[in-house]
């Protein structure tokens, strides 16, 4: 268990600097009017993840602290719910109601696509 929580550990620090800079590139190309970055980062996130499962744990006999490195660390601490919960939340507080509910349609719609893609990519190698 403690080796399981280091692994966590460091693939999350390594997929927290990727969101921040992923983030920060969006909002500078893009500006804060709409979470561009957030959705970017949960959609890429999501394919990453079917694709990565479908590698790690169906087709792989990686470590258990290898998938916990890169599945529960990384692409855990890589997609941002919770800052897609307090931008939606910020849009409906400046009356966006519209961009909120887009946000929260894409990021749905999109993110559940995405792992859909990326599982089958993954099953296709």
């Amino acid at each position: 268990m403690i080796m399981q929580s280091v692994a966590v550990a460091m693939g999350g620090a390594f997929g927290a600097v990727m969101r921040f800079w992923v983030s920060g590139w969006f909002h500078s190309m893009f500006g804060r009017a709409f979470p561009y970055g957030t959705l970017f980062i949960n959609v890429t996130g999501s394919l990453l993840m079917g694709f990565l499962y479908v590698l790690i744990v169906e087709r792989s006999s990686l470590s258990e602290e290898w998938r916990a490195v890169i599945l529960i660390g990384f692409i855990g601490a890589f997609t941002t719910f919770s800052t897609f919960s307090i931008e939606t939340l910020s849009l409906i507080e400046q009356g966006e109601r519209f961009k909120a509910i887009l946000n929260v349609g894409l990021s749905v719609v999109l993110c559940v696509f995405g792992t859909w893609v990326g599982t089958l990519l993954g099953r296709q190698l």
